[in-house]
């Protein structure tokens, strides 16, 4: 413990730069007269925050500030402090002092909070204090694989029984289910449930129902991570929460909804899309997680090598026409096209694009939402962006053939075209819009570039090491790449860092397909996509080709190089 400061709140306040003096005389006057301590008085009216005060109190009172960003905690320590406690007092142990417990706390004046503790832990207290953004995180990185569990023993017993009785089947009023739903505890589990998706990186977090437990999982760099179950008593509370965040209709459960909930994130906003449906054991929830604080990835940094990247940026410098993005749900190409316009973008150029929904806001680009329950589609949207006088236009995706026609009549009279589509290859992209009912001359006048695309995950950095695949990986080469008896290949055998996955992030894989004068000509003939594919061959590195490189360089593995490519063959 510090030595205890012999200076008034006051004077410290002043000395850590929160208030001035005039601020201070201020407070002092108004203390006077409502009778409050000078520390209330300036909260009440907004000169300091509640973490300023507490952390001034703490230096007054001669209490250590711990920092928590780099700190480590044995098991056992943790084990001494349930989560339901370091939840809700926000306090997190932090190791065991001469027979006391050393805890981190953000209000280390709480006297309830300490009490508690004692209780619990049946040691003494020994406080440090914690700043409430260091602690939030510290909780989620210690305690947030169990957040799910918080509840088991939070709630009252009378709320339990109520719980219980619902059993996720709906039996619950509405207005019982919003009672249970603004449970402070509730709250804080949802919320950091949320919270520790957003800090693992998650584009998606389910909850599914199950006859005696509900699943919680989330999908990190592609791939779904299951995280320890809620138990069943928690189901219809936690849905009907997140219902509400969500604006949703709280007592219809036999129908699916949509709606939307803004967050706020460590960093920032963070857009959430909510889909619930109904299944036999209770409604099953996806949330799509879109990041705004996310900084938008500059076009050089996709991972494209140097002959994929110039062959795109050749597309994209046309004057018109139209450019193509293609791959599963999932596989980035809506990050290709706004890094893309991004790169392109000038002032004197009028850039319109119309999504479903807008992911990222681009500046100086104007952006328009679908909304297909008032009739605004991709193909009423694009008809009316055409009387915008657009130079650049960028459709989110091509799913039909009215809005495909008016795409490739729009490249052909001026304006350059960005879109997406879902096929397998680049070659794929021309035939699935010759099968739409485009006609082949004009998609052969139109065309400027296909570039197909994948996204494998990244090996951790953290744990990263050499390693002998097996000898089928191997023989499924094929002879595609040649590896000298001294290559080295690389896999991540799992940390903490990356959730004992071995993968931390992801690059994409590529292949273009750029639109020549004999590509021109077959297209015009209505060709097979065999027959594009054996036509661009020349020169032409496919997918896996990319993806296998990136492997012998050491960003990825070659697992998940034939995990993310099956289906396409190597040429």
């Amino acid at each position: 413990m510090n030595q205890p400061e012999t200076r008034k709140l006051g004077q410290l306040l002043r000395a850590k730069s929160y208030i001035d003096s005039v601020q201070l005389d201020s407070a002092l006057a108004e203390q006077l007269s409502d009778k409050r301590l000078l520390g209330q008085t300036l909260v009440k009216t907004g000169k300091i925050t509640p973490a300023m005060l507490n952390e001034t109190l703490a230096s007054q009172a001669g209490i250590e500030k711990v920092e928590l960003a780099d700190i480590s905690i044995t098991a056992d320590v943790l084990a001494i402090l349930p989560v339901e406690i370091v939840s809700k007092y926000n306090v997190l142990p932090l190791r065991i002092e001469s027979g006391s417990i050393a805890v981190a706390m953000t209000e280390p004046f709480s006297a309830e909070a300490i009490e508690e503790l004692r209780l619990v832990s049946d040691m003494g207290i020994q406080r440090y204090y914690a700043e409430p953004v260091q602690m939030e995180k510290a909780i989620l990185k210690f305690y947030g694989s169990n957040v799910a569990r918080m509840l088991d023993n939070l709630a009252p017993q009378e709320k339990k029984a109520e719980f219980e009785g619902s059993n996720g089947n709906g039996n619950l009023s509405a207005a019982k289910l919003h009672e249970l739903a603004r449970e402070p505890s509730l709250v804080n589990l949802v919320n950091l449930i949320l919270l520790e998706a957003i800090d693992s990186r998650a584009s998606d977090v389910h909850i599914e129902p199950f006859e005696k437990e509900v699943k919680i999982k989330y999908r990190v760099d592609g791939v779904l991570v299951e995280k320890a179950p809620s138990s069943k008593r928690l189901q219809a509370a936690i849905i009907s929460r997140i219902k509400i965040m969500a604006n949703m209709n709280i007592a219809e459960r036999f129908v699916p909804q949509d709606g939307h909930i803004e967050f706020a994130g460590n960093k920032g906003k963070v857009d959430i899309r909510v889909s619930t449906v109904p299944t036999i054991f209770g409604e099953s929830i996806t949330m799509r997680i879109l990041d705004r604080s996310a900084s938008l990835i500059e076009l050089e940094g996709l991972g494209m090598s140097s002959d994929s990247l110039a062959g795109f940026i050749q597309g994209m410098n046309c004057a018109h026409g139209i450019v193509l993005v293609t791959g599963p749900t999932g596989s980035g190409k809506t990050t290709t096209l706004y890094a893309a316009l991004n790169k392109i973008y000038s002032p004197s150029l009028k850039i319109i694009t119309i999504e479903d929904p807008v992911e990222y806001q681009l500046n100086g680009i104007i952006q328009m939402p679908v909304n297909s329950k008032r009739g605004l589609t991709f193909a009423t949207g694009l008809r009316h962006i055409l009387r915008q006088d657009p130079d650049i236009i960028m459709v989110g995706e091509i799913r039909d053939s009215e809005t495909a026609d008016i795409a490739i009549r729009a490249a052909l009279t001026g304006h350059l075209v960005f879109s997406t589509l879902h096929t397998n290859d680049a070659a794929g992209a021309i035939t699935r819009l010759i099968d739409m009912g485009v006609e082949p001359f004009l998609l052969a006048s139109s065309l400027e570039a296909v570039l197909a695309q994948r996204l494998v995950r990244k090996i951790c950095p953290h744990c990263k090491e050499a390693y002998a695949p097996d000898e089928h990986i191997l023989k499924s080469l094929n002879g595609s790449v040649k590896l000298a008896n001294d290559t080295k290949l690389y896999h991540g055998r799992g940390c903490y860092e990356c959730m004992q996955t071995g993968t931390k992030g992801r690059v994409g894989i590529f292949e273009i397909l750029r639109v020549t004068k004999p590509m021109r000509n077959l297209i015009a003939s209505k060709p097979s996509a065999e027959q594009i594919a054996e036509a661009s061959a020349d020169g032409h590195t496919n997918m896996r080709k990319d993806g296998l490189d990136k492997a012998l360089a050491g960003i990825t593995s070659l697992e998940e190089v034939f995990r993310v490519t099956k289906g396409i063959e190597d040429e």
